[in-house]
């Protein structure tokens, strides 16, 4: 049986969703950077400039769940 969502429970923080935001116009602009330090390639993909801010987040400490682990086989 599955447990029911509590009314108002929010999932990620406001701040963790400025954070996102944040890395979304960077992406826009042309200067988000992917890998350690930004010495990666300039990220174009949509998914990866919500999962480097969403990275960000956690390291800010904003209430972010924790990376989902194994992905499809």
């Amino acid at each position: 049986m599955a447990t029911a969502k509590r009314a108002g429970a929010r999932r990620y923080s406001k701040g963790a969703s400025k954070t996102v935001a944040s890395a979304m116009r960077r992406r826009k602009r042309g200067t988000l950077k992917s890998g350690p330090g930004g010495k990666g390639g300039t990220v174009r993909s949509r998914k990866q400039a919500i999962a480097i801010g969403l990275s960000e987040a956690r390291k800010k400490g904003a209430k972010v769940p924790g990376k989902a682990s194994g992905g499809s086989r």
